[in-house]
């Protein structure tokens, strides 16, 4: 007999056996076809556990026609590769050793893959021995997803949180390095806190799926330009690009130590200084690049420091580092020049 013949053979048995199975459960039978939850009902006398029953809503849940499921092991469902613990879950339940409902990995005729608990009770004759059992399926997928997610959550809120203490313990070491003076100390430590607080809370707006380069700047400088009629002194130009939340903790720390800078010896130690800040981007063979200029003038005359502060070392050396890109500080006569050149994803934002 050719493969063909056999399949078609064993189908029609399958279909005479239904026939016969509706006829003697009769009115359940007609019940569990109209249910809302996937039920099937396997032989318990054949190798297996053949499927000689298919709800409607076992026949959507899982993409297949009557036809393509009836006579089929119930394990044809099994996502590819599922393990081993997962089928001595199933044995288990068929075998009614457990009042537990194992949640098991399933696979749809389209390919796509859903989570589903399975309920299985035996279904006995006179004698008390096991012809068939009776399985419902509960779709638990969104629960499962949900449930990984939260785990995604969790894990990157812990990687922000060691990254956060990170940060706030290197600026508490340069802090107490570069001064002995608990008011100096307290001072640098409490503003750069609150530099990071400030993107923190910016990212937090976004939901951490980055930030707006033009908002970053904006909300960075903003204690520094409401006072002495600051706020005339800073021009800023480029588009509103995306920046990751990595990139956006790195640079608005930056711009806190730049504009700190600028209020103590810079272009805002005068009543004439200015600061413009401005960027561009530009494509190249290997991508996306930012180029960002901070260039201060019209200050007290600039002369390059003897030794490199914390300061310095955040912007030259950080925040090359977080960007994976080339920072440079410049100590012209006329003003402290900073250029950022970072390749970084950037998406341009509309308005």
């Amino acid at each position: 007999m050719s493969d063909k013949a056999f399949k078609d053979q064993e189908q029609k048995e399958a279909e005479a056996e239904v026939a016969e199975f509706k006829h003697d459960l009769g009115p359940f039978v007609i019940a569990a076809e109209t249910t809302r939850m996937a039920m099937v009902f396997t032989d318990a006398c054949e190798p297996d556990n053949p499927i000689i029953f298919a709800n409607d809503a076992f026949l959507k849940l899982t993409g297949y026609e009557r036809d393509e499921v009836l006579a089929q092991s119930f394990n044809f469902l099994l996502a590819a590769g599922a393990d081993q613990e997962a089928m001595e879950q199933i044995k288990t339940a068929f075998a009614c050793q457990t009042d537990d409902s194992p949640e098991i990995h399933y696979r749809r005729k389209d390919g796509s893959e859903f989570w589903a608990s399975l309920f299985v009770n035996a279904v006995k004759d006179e004698d008390g021995a096991v012809v068939q059992h009776f399985i419902s399926l509960a779709d638990t997928t969104r629960t499962k997803l949900a449930q990984q997610n939260a785990a995604m959550l969790i894990d990157e809120l812990n990687h922000r949180v060691k990254n956060t203490l990170a940060t706030v313990q290197s600026i508490v070491a340069q802090a107490v390095r570069n001064s002995s003076d608990p008011k100096i100390v307290r001072e640098s430590i409490e503003s750069r806190i609150a530099a990071l607080s400030r993107s923190h809370d910016l990212l937090g707006r976004e939901k951490w799926d980055g930030a707006g380069l033009q908002d970053l700047v904006d909300q960075a400088l903003e204690p520094f330009s409401v006072t002495e009629g600051r706020a005339e002194r800073f021009t800023v130009e480029g588009d509103n690009v995306r920046l990751s939340p990595k990139a956006t903790l790195a640079l608005g720390i930056a711009f806190h130590e730049l504009a700190t800078n600028a209020v103590k010896y810079g272009a805002f130690s005068n009543e004439a200084g200015t600061i413009s800040i401005r960027w561009t981007i530009e494509t190249r063979p290997d991508g996306r690049w930012l180029c960002l200029h901070w260039r201060e003038k019209d200050g007290p005359p600039v002369t390059p420091p003897s030794r490199k502060g914390f300061g310095s070392r955040v912007i030259e050396q950080g925040l090359a580092h977080e960007l994976n890109g080339q920072v440079a500080l410049e100590y012209l006569s006329t003003g402290i020049i900073c250029t950022i050149d970072a390749p970084v994803p950037l998406v341009v934002l509309d308005g």
